[in-house]
């Protein structure tokens, strides 16, 4: 869609061969300005949890738009909330669809005016989502997208098996900002190093994926047979299950609120620089 660069809809036929809608979202497309939930939008300017209502950059103060003692997913009106313009749609082999979205500058607060660019590609069985941006002047980013992912037609996700090739996560306080510190999974119940159900753990979680795993995360339904692979070049992925609604996110990015915290990795972007965000999302049947 246009507005928010939302997905949808990602139809992939099931064990049985029925085609099956695998994110959550509305049948309307005049439902989406009320929603809540991001769903299936592009999310920027900085996806994620930036502390202290402010940053800084190069010694300048930003204050940012701040809700419940924290900044969410690029402020009061970010980029999952924004008309996009529809760029390019191929329709020939690997086809795909590229938008565009210009934010200026002090949108939000952020610095720099910035050309934001989301392709959505079709490769065989994967959905490869590509973001980039350029800025004219030096500025945070973080970009992802915020599809909930739905493997059958359950009230729950429970039964999914999740694995996940994360050592290691971001410590969160109560409200979800980090902490600072890295700690590990292992022996905790965050721990998806193995593949196991995820029998209600409930996640809101930043995990940091291993450097040296060719995948992020890989998650499946025995219901529908559905399984559903994540890889990208980013550092991280917060997992998330809402308590409302049955769905999984994979949302691929940089640390949360890495702006405040000078021991996570970057996110500032210069003039000159591209910001490249490619995720892959590999759909299979499993028997």
């Amino acid at each position: 869609m246009d507005y928010g660069a939302i997905i949808q809809k990602i139809l992939v036929k099931d064990k049985e061969g029925n085609s099956r809608n695998v994110v959550v979202g509305y049948d309307y497309p005049s439902l989406y300005p009320t929603d809540k939930a991001f769903l299936g939008a592009c999310v920027g300017r900085y996806a994620g949890r930036i502390s202290k209502g402010k940053f800084e950059l190069d010694r300048q103060t930003y204050p940012l738009f701040t809700e419940h003692g924290m900044h969410l997913h690029g402020g009061k009106e970010g980029f999952g909330k924004k008309y996009w313009t529809i760029e390019e749609v191929h329709r020939g082999k690997n086809p795909f669809v590229k938008l565009s979205y210009f934010s200026k500058h002090l949108e939000e607060g952020y610095p720099g005016n910035l050309n934001v660019f989301v392709t959505y590609r079709l490769v065989e069985n994967t959905l490869q989502i590509t973001h980039e941006a350029a800025t004219d002047r030096t500025t945070v980013i973080n970009l992802t997208n915020h599809s909930y992912f739905k493997l059958d037609d359950s009230e729950s996700v429970n039964h999914y098996e999740l694995q996940l090739n994360c050592s290691q996560m971001v410590e969160t306080q109560e409200n979800l900002l980090p902490t600072g510190n890295i700690i590990t999974v292992k022996n905790t119940e965050y721990d998806f190093l193995n593949r196991k159900k995820i029998a209600g753990q409930p996640l809101d979680t930043p995990y940091i994926i291993n450097p040296d795993a060719a995948t992020a995360a890989k998650v499946s339904s025995k219901k529908s047979g559905i399984s559903m692979e994540v890889s990208t070049n980013q550092p991280a992925v917060v997992v998330y299950t809402p308590p409302h609604f049955p769905g999984i996110c994979f949302e691929t990015q940089n640390y949360p609120d890495a702006p405040n915290q000078k021991n996570f990795p970057s996110s500032v972007l210069r003039p000159g620089e591209r910001y490249l965000n490619d995720s892959k999302f590999t759909f299979d049947i499993e028997i």
